[in-house]
């Protein structure tokens, strides 16, 4: 059950490339396209990054967010996009002209469109993952479902039974700071949303998250 399995740098791969084609392939992108596939093009945790970005800025925790922190918050993770375009995704994505931003419904309209079957086996997943049922999955969580006795790093005394499970929580913790060793079910699911983006087969979705996990 390891999920930075040799398939899914695979499909990461392939991803990356696909969304960089698309970004120059010449074809007018609404903000909010070209802002996913800015994020895609940075593999399955460049939407991640950027929500730990707003959440990081988020001080008063009001999930809203103005525009210069949103404008912020784009530089902060180093997209490639300029002052004109950051402006106008703000303004697509303030809806009701209020001036801020619902970082929730931000991160639901970026992150790339997900049939209803395939949420629901990445909502099982994490269901089995997070054994205290707190919304949250730890450590703790992981020791009762993932064993690393397989791991060749931990056969190898390289690196501990902590270690290895805190290196299997980073993968979705966006990779640029903010690693509190906790992924909420929103993280998870904006990873494999990411991951699905570059699966067409529904089946074979179904079937990598079945084996990854177990189920």
């Amino acid at each position: 059950m390891d999920p930075s399995n040799g398939d899914l740098y695979t499909l990461e791969a392939n991803l990356v490339s696909k969304s960089l084609r698309e970004l120059t392939d010449g074809a007018d992108k609404d903000p909010i396209t070209k802002l996913r596939l800015l994020c895609l093009s940075r593999g399955a945790t460049g939407i991640l990054g950027l929500g730990r970005a707003f959440r990081a800025m988020d001080d008063d925790g009001s999930k809203a967010l103005n525009k210069e922190e949103f404008i912020s918050g784009i530089r902060d993770i180093g997209l490639d996009v300029t002052e004109d375009e950051i402006k106008e995704m703000f303004n697509t994505f303030d809806e009701d002209g209020s001036g801020s931003v619902n970082m929730t419904e931000f991160l639901l309209k970026l992150r790339p469109p997900m049939p209803q079957c395939r949420l629901a086996i990445i909502d099982q997943a994490f269901d089995k993952m997070d054994k205290d049922d707190d919304g949250v999955i730890t450590i703790d969580d992981l020791k009762n479902v993932y064993s690393v006795k397989e791991h060749p790093k931990y056969q190898s005394g390289e690196k501990s039974e902590d270690e290895i499970l805190t290196d299997f929580l980073h993968n979705f913790e966006g990779g640029r700071g903010n690693l509190d060793g906790k992924i909420t079910r929103e993280e998870f699911i904006n990873y494999y949303a990411t991951i699905s983006a570059s699966i067409d087969n529904d089946m074979y979705f179904d079937l990598m998250m079945r084996r990854a996990y177990a189920m």
